[in-house]
């Protein structure tokens, strides 16, 4: 089953949305994430996708107790990223109940550590990998690498790493289309599941992205088109 994972960013203990990443680009769209989590999952949210901007930035965990709170207040899945640098940090967020851990600059810093990750964790660690124009972004898509999203998912399958989440940083906010041939060429390179994100505003995003046929992709994340109204959850579920 193909999943719509809605989005709710955290900066300042509140729910905002970023134009490509972009810090000092924020729309606010709600000031109670745990209300927001709640009304996707009444709209039929089968997981959420949850990120610690400030963490993102900060390179630690900036919102567990928010996080927290949310994953005490729904019924679904949800999965985590933003600041997850050390073990600690993911043991806290683990303790929290989160379903999924989603690591981005240090799977980049150091991808041979994440074989013990995986295995630690198995499927409740993930990798989440931002890029541009096909090269790696880290530390809140701040800082952009000489190494290609395709090789990193390489590496990362490689770990043992079974869910990786792909973000085409030049779409994301711009409700102008997913990257569907980035999505492609990353499912084509790897056996783990992918999950796409950046651009899908519409039900014809997600069409496109079933089209490619690839089985190992499982899913989109969604954030402004369904914060703005746009589209709906059921329309993007419908497919």
């Amino acid at each position: 089953m193909f999943t719509i994972y809605p989005a709710i960013d955290l900066k300042g203990g509140r729910c905002v949305r970023l134009l490509q990443g972009k810090a000092d680009a924020e729309t606010v769209y709600g000031h109670d994430p745990v209300a927001m989590a709640r009304r996707w999952v009444d709209e039929g949210a089968r997981w959420l996708h949850v990120v610690d901007l400030d963490g993102a930035f900060e390179g630690r965990p900036a919102h567990t107790e928010v996080i927290r709170n949310i994953v005490a207040a729904v019924p679904v899945p949800v999965q985590v990223g933003g600041g997850l640098r050390t073990d600690e940090h993911l043991k806290v967020l683990a303790e929290t109940g989160v379903s999924r851990m989603i690591l981005g600059t240090r799977a980049w810093e150091k991808p041979d550590a994440l074989a013990a990750l995986a295995e630690r964790y198995g499927e409740a660690v993930a990798v989440g990998i931002d890029a541009r124009d096909g090269l790696v972004q880290i530390r809140g898509w701040t800082e952009t690498t000489s190494l290609t999203a395709v090789d990193l998912a390489r590496q990362a399958d490689a770990m043992g790493i079974r869910t990786l989440i792909i973000t085409d940083t030049a779409t994301d906010g711009m409700l102008q289309g997913v990257n569907a041939a980035a999505m492609d060429e990353v499912c084509a390179a790897v056996a783990c599941n992918v999950i796409a994100s950046g651009g899908v505003s519409t039900a014809e995003d997600v069409a496109r992205l079933q089209k490619l046929g690839r089985d190992n992709l499982i899913g989109a994340i969604v954030g402004k088109a369904l914060y703005e109204g746009r589209v709906s959850l059921q329309q993007l579920q419908a497919g």
